[in-house]
């Protein structure tokens, strides 16, 4: 169950930090660096994302299934 809230948590804070990317570069005008910043906090939360569903099926919390299993 924690599991599944914390994959949520961040898909919640990537798709935020996609949102405010959007924003910042429509209203800024290239103006500022706070598009660059919003990116790259979403890259980096989705690779931390990858690492953590990795470690969790490495260490037994997380069990793959294939399709319909």
């Amino acid at each position: 169950m924690l599991g599944t809230v914390l994959v949520i948590v961040f898909f919640i804070a990537i798709v935020y930090n996609l949102g405010a990317g959007l924003y910042y570069m429509m209203s800024d005008k290239g103006t500022t660096d706070r598009t660059l910043k919003a990116l790259t906090r979403r890259i980096a939360l989705s690779v931390l994302l990858i690492a953590l569903i990795m470690l969790g099926i490495w260490a037994g919390i997380i069990k793959p299934h294939g399709v319909g299993g």
